[in-house]
């Protein structure tokens, strides 16, 4: 089981090198973006919300989720529907790989946006060469829209359990 908490300053170096890793790297293209919206999470990114993933007390990755409206992305669409929320998700322990964890991160990450009394749904493109991305987002109750080339999950806050 995963943990999600808020991502620290001190998560930085570690963030850094796992952006630097083969298997992320392939996928999270010019990292110096991803490094200073992480840098700047109680600034100017403040929209995004940063998490490190945790396995027993060990951060094995990171994710984070926006609401659309907040970015300048235009979602196919989806941005001016209003309610669409986006995530971002990765492994950056090798050893942590084909291990399930993608999997969690992605319904823990599906959970923290129904909390929104605005969230309607949830998008996410990923590049379609990145086949197990593409695979764990159907596994997580996604459908592919085949015109926009966008995966889309609607959200239920019927669903939310109530601390």
């Amino acid at each position: 089981m995963i943990v999600l908490r808020q991502m620290k300053t001190d998560d930085l170096p570690l963030f850094k090198s796992w952006l630097h890793t083969p298997h992320v790297a392939k996928w999270y293209h010019d990292p110096q973006d991803w490094i200073e919206e992480a840098e700047k999470q109680d600034s100017d990114f403040r929209w995004l919300h940063h998490f490190m993933v945790e396995h027993e007390g060990r951060p094995v990755g990171f994710c984070q989720y926006y609401a659309c409206e907040d970015s300048d992305e235009l979602w196919e669409g989806y941005t001016a529907l209003g309610g669409s929320y986006s995530i971002d998700y990765m492994i950056g322990e090798t050893d942590c790989l084909r291990r399930g964890f993608g999997k969690e991160i992605v319904m823990a990450l599906t959970e923290k946006i129904m909390n929104h009394d605005d969230a309607k749904r949830i998008v996410v493109q990923p590049e379609p060469e990145n086949k197990a991305s593409c695979g764990l987002l159907l596994s997580c109750g996604f459908i592919f829209d085949t015109e926009t080339g966008v995966y889309i999950k609607q959200v239920s806050h019927d669903l939310v359990t109530q601390p």
